[in-house]
């Protein structure tokens, strides 16, 4: 009896162990919005001696988030950047056409995302909640296609790549479509 009582014992043991053992399934990506409901164009014209490209930058704000008259955001939302986008003629607006990101300021590049301790540069997207920004994740590298559509409107399609915080490569599709408001940077 005593050896039926330890084998029931080894059993249930080993059943508690496969089950506190099995591996959790962990979400890969937060839930980011998507498609974008505004956008502005900073066009920033040709502001680095050593390149001969205009430059602008996309500034896209999803549902919820928006600017106040001082440029300040408003709101609940997510805000993707993408600054220094390298554009292939002497015009300070973005064109049409296919970007990716890189560091080599050639036309149709966009500088990736960087972490300056505690600042991100480049390619970015902030969560806002009331106004105040919560927290933002670095995009380690993006393509992005813009088309130009009737009456001043664009269509962008962005494909963003990072790393999240399991180290696992994930791949975030968004969109905007609509026209970009004109923001000359001084």
């Amino acid at each position: 009896m005593k050896g039926k009582y330890i084998q029931i014992m080894v059993c249930w043991v080993m059943a508690v162990m496969a089950v506190a053992c099995k591996p959790i399934k962990v979400q890969n990506r937060t839930i980011f919005p998507e498609k974008y409901e505004t956008g502005w164009e900073e066009r920033y014209g040709r502001c680095y001696d050593s390149v001969p490209y205009s430059v602008v930058a996309l500034d896209l704000y999803s549902e919820g988030l928006s600017l106040d008259s001082a440029h300040r955001m408003q709101g609940t939302g997510y805000n993707l950047y993408l600054s220094d986008i390298f554009v292939a003629t002497g015009s300070d607006s973005l064109l049409a056409g296919t970007y990716r990101s890189d560091t080599t300021a050639l036309p149709y590049t966009c500088l990736p995302g960087r972490d300056y301790e505690g600042t991100p540069g480049g390619l970015y997207l902030l969560y806002v909640e009331n106004g105040k920004m919560q927290y933002y994740r670095t995009m380690d590298s993006c393509t992005f296609v813009v088309r130009d559509t009737t009456n001043h409107l664009k269509d962008l399609q962005l494909t963003l790549y990072y790393r999240n915080e399991y180290n696992a490569n994930v791949t975030y599709e968004t969109h905007f479509q609509g026209v970009l408001q004109p923001w000359v940077k001084k």
